[in-house]
């Protein structure tokens, strides 16, 4: 005889009244989970000491020589030993002075602006071309983003052959009847910065490209196809629709591009070491110079302070540009 389920539960319940389950609370349950859930976080959250050997490692890697460092831009400390007399400001006024610092500083500048601009542009136009619908869009991103992936040691030895006097730019310039756009590339104090700025456009243009795609795909396409409807053209569209959705690309990208702009070393070093004369030397190339050749290190280390002066600054600035009020969040 099949007993139905429900008379057996009852007959169960029946025969044994102390399990019998009595009136559960609504938020029995919840609450019993919220309490476990609740001894979990705390017992997940780290001890704030966990971070203390962390810490003293970097501060006596990082912090302290940076500020013992510091410390000999205001000595005559020439490098060797641990004699040197205090100066005071006299390392900072020789900056001043000193025509070959001016030329590295005005020259860092102008790097800064001319790569900023070049590669901002320049990645914002390749962005928006692989962001489209052509077929070849996937191996177009590699092909543009290839450059990134070589280290400057390399792009600048490769680049110092191919614009050489012999090199394949103007034998391919000669080749095909240019031969009055032949130039000393790197030779001609008029051209040699310009000819390291496109150096590095063209390297680092990549992750430009890749800041800016990645801002584009966040918006929406039913708010382009909206303006489209409405008649807004490519141009309304991009400047009142997808540009304040790549305000934020746009500072990643500025803020990136100018402080390595800025601190720009091993093209210049391997393409044209500074030169010709001074022409093309930067902040960083004239730190290594003054250093390494000379034998002025405490006059360097004041160098190095000017520069990082300017990467504080520009920092700063970056900073204030992310976080002033009203700016539209990404």
């Amino acid at each position: 005889m099949t007993v139905p389920q429900g008379q057996l539960t009852t007959v169960a319940a029946r025969s044994d009244p102390e399990k019998t389950p009595g009136p559960v609370p609504a938020d029995a349950e919840p609450r019993r989970v919220r309490k476990r859930v609740g001894r979990g976080g705390r017992g997940m959250a780290p001890p704030w000491w966990f971070l203390v050997p962390g810490l003293l490692f970097y501060a006596y890697i990082v912090i302290v020589p940076s500020i013992r460092g510091g410390a000999y831009a205001f000595t005559d400390w020439t490098g060797l030993g641990n004699q040197f007399d205090w100066v005071g400001w006299d390392n900072f006024r020789d900056v001043l002075d000193d025509d070959a610092a001016r030329s590295a500083i005005g020259n860092t500048l102008l790097l800064a602006l001319v790569v900023t601009a070049g590669q901002i542009v320049l990645g914002l136009l390749l962005a928006l071309g692989v962001h489209s619908r052509v077929k070849s869009r996937l191996l177009l991103r590699v092909l543009y983003f290839a450059p990134v992936v070589i280290t400057p040691l390399v792009a600048g030895f490769v680049w110092q052959y191919l614009l050489a006097p012999t090199g394949s730019l103007n034998s391919f310039l000669g080749s095909v009847g240019l031969k009055s756009w032949q130039q000393d590339w790197l030779g001609d104090p008029h051209l040699a910065l310009w000819s390291v700025c496109a150096v590095i456009i063209w390297q680092h243009t990549g992750i430009a490209m890749s800041i800016f795609l990645a801002g584009l795909q966040s918006v929406p396409q039913d708010v382009l196809e909206a303006a489209h409807l409405d008649g807004a053209g490519p141009y309304r569209r991009f400047w009142y629709v997808v540009r304040p959705f790549l305000l934020p690309a746009f500072t990643i990208n500025l803020s990136l591009t100018v402080i390595n702009a800025l601190k720009q070393f091993d093209i210049v070093m391997v393409m044209t070491g500074g030169g010709p004369g001074n022409a093309s030397d930067t902040i960083s190339t004239l730190i290594y110079k003054d250093a390494f050749n000379l034998g002025q290190f405490s006059y360097s280390v004041a160098l190095a302070l000017v520069l990082t002066v300017f990467v504080l600054a520009i920092s700063g600035v970056q900073y204030a540009l992310m976080n002033r009020p009203g700016r539209p969040s990404s």
